[in-house]
Parts: C-alpha cells; structure tokens; sequence
C-alpha cells in the first residue's frame, strides 16, 4: 500500500503473501476490486478502505528507507515491511493483478543495490507477540 500525504510525501506499508488460505482483508475487498478491474481510468475510486480491518496477526515488522518501484521511482521513501507472512488465493492475487493493469510478469523495478541501507526489525515487548 503506497500512501501520500497531502505535502507529496511517500510511505509504503507491505504485507507479503503465499498461495493458500483465503485472506479476509482482501476477501472484504472482492467488490471494490472487481469495479476498478473493470475500468481503464488512470485513477479510480473504489471506495473507503480502514485499515484497523487488516488482520496482520503480528506486531514485528521490517523497515527501511528505499524508493518506490514504479515511476517517478521517489527516493527516500519509508518502507514497513509486516514480518508475518499471510495466504491469499490465487484468485484473490489475480484479482489483484486485474485490478492494477500492470499488463506484465512483474509490477516491480528491478532489484537495487543496498548501498549501505540498513533494515531493522521491530520488535515491540509483548508477551502475546
């Protein structure tokens, strides 16, 4: 999820997923997807999406200082990387890919060098976690 504060500022939030189980965010999310998919408008309002209704199931989390992987490519973006991997369905990953018409294998720039990025994980203190 790329998000852009209103003074042009980038941060990136990801979650990463393998094929299996249904995922319930995205599940929640089949409607509004299925009518951008449908649109070829640069930009399309799907709706309202809160975030408290990720289910991320985990506290820790990566993050670094990268740039975005698609163009204007900003530099010194901020990335949280959520360290638990979630399933989602291959349909729910199709439906995805519909829904950002990237029209290739990949939506991602190619691997950059790490010149000298740290990543650091976050751990919170918390039993439960």
């Amino acid at each position: 999820m790329v998000h852009e504060s209103l003074d042009g500022r980038f941060a990136v939030v990801g979650i990463m997923y393998m094929i299996g189980r249904p995922d319930s965010f995205l599940s929640s999310l089949t409607e509004k997807l299925q009518s951008v998919a449908g649109s070829y408008e640069r930009d399309t309002v799907a709706g309202v999406v809160d975030p408290r209704s990720i289910k991320i199931g985990s506290r820790k989390y990566y993050r670094y200082i990268g740039s975005l992987t698609i163009p204007p490519c900003t530099e010194n973006t901020p990335w949280t990387i959520v360290r638990k991997v979630r399933t989602a369905t291959r349909e729910q990953v199709r439906l995805l890919r519909v829904a950002v018409h990237d029209d290739s294998d990949t939506n991602a720039r190619q691997i950059q060098p790490i010149n000298s990025r740290s990543v650091k994980l976050f751990r919170p203190e918390d039993k439960d976690d």
